[in-house]
């Protein structure tokens, strides 16, 4: 069996993956919850999220067939998901608010909803319908190095950044989650009208 990954396809999943958790924009609710709680288990909610994430790659298209859903009408839907993500990125609003007051704790809402909430799933899928399952496999296990390293050193990267360079890193990655989403609902909204 041959084994090959294409370096631009792994880049461009990669990427979607880390502007969409945006790991770096939640350093200071990640903060504020690991003042609240003391210790936020970096380890632990790098390995729920990605089981999580890996789950939802292997098993999210059995779960849509169980719903009558498509993978190519998920994909418009979830691009559309994307786009209003990279909206709130690049325009600085939240449509979607983590509860801050809420009983912190590994699972939730650090692994879910923080790093692979409903935005992340479903990115997933949408990637799953246009690239190959260990291109996003692999994109995956990529962004769960980063989101461990981030856990780990949030206090440096918070000093490093300031608000203002996580500020313009949040709108960087807004920018290319727009044009990502263009493009996966025009590939797939192409296929479904075939």
């Amino acid at each position: 069996m041959k084994f090959h990954i294409d370096l631009n396809q792994l880049l461009t999943v990669s990427f979607t993956l880390f502007a969409v958790i945006d790991i770096v924009g939640s350093i200071p609710l990640l903060v504020a919850l690991k003042k609240k709680i003391g210790v936020l288990h970096e380890g632990r909610a790098t390995l729920i999220s990605g089981a999580l994430m890996i789950v939802f790659l292997f098993g999210g298209e059995q779960f849509l067939r169980v719903l009558g859903v498509d993978q190519r009408s998920f994909a418009v839907a979830g691009s559309i998901v994307i786009f209003i993500l990279g909206l709130e990125m690049v325009l600085g609003i939240e449509l979607f608010k983590t509860e801050p007051d809420a009983k912190a704790s590994v699972i939730v809402p650090i692994a879910f909803p923080l790093i692979a909430g409903s935005g992340t799933l479903t990115t997933i899928m949408s990637l799953k319908a246009n690239y190959d399952t260990s291109v996003v496999l692999l994109g995956i296990l990529l962004n769960l190095v980063v989101i461990f390293a981030v856990l780990k050193s949030m206090d440096l990267l918070e000093r490093i950044l300031g608000a203002a360079g996580m500020i313009a890193i949040r709108k960087f990655f807004g920018v290319i989650l727009l044009a990502i989403a263009v493009k996966i609902f025009s590939t797939n909204l192409h296929e479904l009208l075939k």
